[in-house]
Order: structure tokens, then C-alpha cells, then sequence
């Protein structure tokens, strides 16, 4: 248990950053299944943009690696392309 005021504050937050960065991470994944899953060639393209743009976003807040958010942005982008 914490014994300064301090690291008792530091508990709190740090408990409130891990949840937020809990349900970004899952909604990220969420998205790129659905990604994943889409097999219009269109609406694959305008979810890229938005799922790229979560990726960066965790990247950024080094939620996760950004050598991480480069392979699974190429991932997508090639399954993308591949699409008809």
C-alpha cells in the first residue's frame, strides 16, 4: 500500500490511463476485424483510413510499439489491395 499522498494519487491515474488505454487497444482490434472481414473494396478503403488513423493514434501514445503499427498498417493495406 502507498504511504505518501503522492503515489496514492499516482495509483489513481495510473489505474484511469490503463482502462483508457484499455478500450482504445480493443476498439482498435474491433475495427480491424471488421476490416478483416469486409469484402467491398469501397467501404474496405474508407475503414482503412479510419483503423489506420486509430493505429497511429496508439502508436503515438506508445499503447503499442510504433514498428508494430507499421506492420499491421501494411498488413491491411495489402489486404485491402488485394480486394476486387
Amino acid at each position: 500500500m502507498a504511504n505518501h499522498k503522492s503515489a496514492e494519487k499516482r495509483i489513481r491515474s495510473n489505474e484511469k490511463k490503463r482502462v483508457r488505454n484499455r478500450y482504445q487497444h480493443k476498439t482498435t482490434r474491433t475495427a480491424t476485424k471488421k476490416l478483416l472481414a469486409t469484402t467491398s473494396k469501397n467501404e474496405a478503403e474508407t475503414l482503412l483510413k479510419d483503423v489506420s488513423a486509430m493505429i497511429d493514434k496508439l502508436a503515438k501514445k506508445n499503447i503499442i510499439h510504433w514498428k508494430k503499427a507499421a506492420n499491421q498498417k501494411s498488413r491491411l493495406t495489402k489486404h485491402v489491395n488485394k480486394l476486387a
